[in-house]
């Protein structure tokens, strides 16, 4: 088996649970060396367990680091005495992320601030963290994930896509003004995920919500793990799985037909649950 990985090292966080912990997973797999790094120290341990029996047989060390990844002053020592022990990482890969879908009018100020907390500033402080590490040695990889809902938005998901956009912008800011420093940047865009979150997500999701969703086939976290992977390996700057790529391709190149066909599809998830019109604003 060809380890493209091998010798290499990656920071992943977000790694315990989801996308993360397969995107880790992935990695250990061909070959890395990796700090894992997600909140709650029980599935952060059972994360680790589990990517060393991947790593059985061999010399590779995953470290993990029990740390809120947006939270810079507590991970910055961390993270600064993991690079003392092991070297600057080459790469970084920023999964953390959650969705809290809801009707507007139901969300409150704290619902956006935690949003923009968690999902924004949970990939910008380790991003700020490693960034001069990398400008120094003049190399490195910095990978987000963002969303489907991070070049388009749509009902039920007014807290999440503007954090999902903000991604978007942050890598395109800083792959055009670190490129003298040879830096690299990869975003991932994927659709709908079976992971844990998306169960959670589906509790609050909005009934049209839900049914728009349906139009959207869900892949499974291993799937996007590996598309997201393969994609840095080529060093691509846009990764879109699965149905992602046609979504992306039609609201770049015809977004009023885009928004035309979403608006039908609401407009007819509204008869189907009859719920009727909605109202003029």
């Amino acid at each position: 088996m060809k380890l493209p990985l091998k010798n290499k090292t990656a920071v992943v966080c977000g790694a315990s649970l989801g996308i993360g912990k397969e995107t880790a997973r992935e990695m250990a797999r061909l070959g890395a060396n990796l700090c894992i790094i997600a909140r709650n120290p029980e599935t952060l341990d059972a994360a680790a367990l589990d990517i060393r029996k991947i790593m059985s047989g061999s010399d590779r060390f995953v470290d993990a680091i029990a740390c809120d990844a947006s939270d810079y002053e507590k991970l910055k020592p961390e993270l600064s005495a993991f690079i003392e022990r092991r070297g600057t990482p080459d790469f970084l890969v920023n999964n953390v992320g959650y969705a809290h879908p809801q009707y507007a009018h139901k969300l409150t100020f704290e619902d956006f601030k935690n949003s923009m907390e968690i999902n924004y500033l949970g990939q910008l402080a380790p991003t700020l963290i490693l960034l001069p590490f990398y400008m120094a040695q003049k190399q490195g990889h910095i990978a987000f994930v963002s969303s489907m809902m991070g070049y388009f938005g749509m009902m039920g998901y007014a807290a999440y896509a503007p954090t999902k956009f903000a991604l978007a912008g942050l890598a395109e800011a800083l792959r055009h003004e670190l490129k003298p420093y040879n830096i690299r940047f990869s975003v991932v865009y994927p659709p709908d995920a079976d992971t844990p979150g998306y169960q959670i997500e589906n509790q609050t999701k909005p009934a049209e919500c839900r049914m728009l969703s349906k139009n959207v086939k869900i892949m499974s976290a291993e799937r996007v793990a590996k598309i997201f992977v393969a994609g840095i390996l080529k060093n691509k700057f846009t990764i879109l799985p699965g149905g992602a790529g046609f979504v992306w391709r039609m609201y770049r190149h015809f977004p009023r037909l885009f928004r035309l066909i979403l608006d039908s599809g609401l407009q007819q998830s509204l008869k189907k649950l009859k719920l009727g019109e909605p109202r003029k604003r």
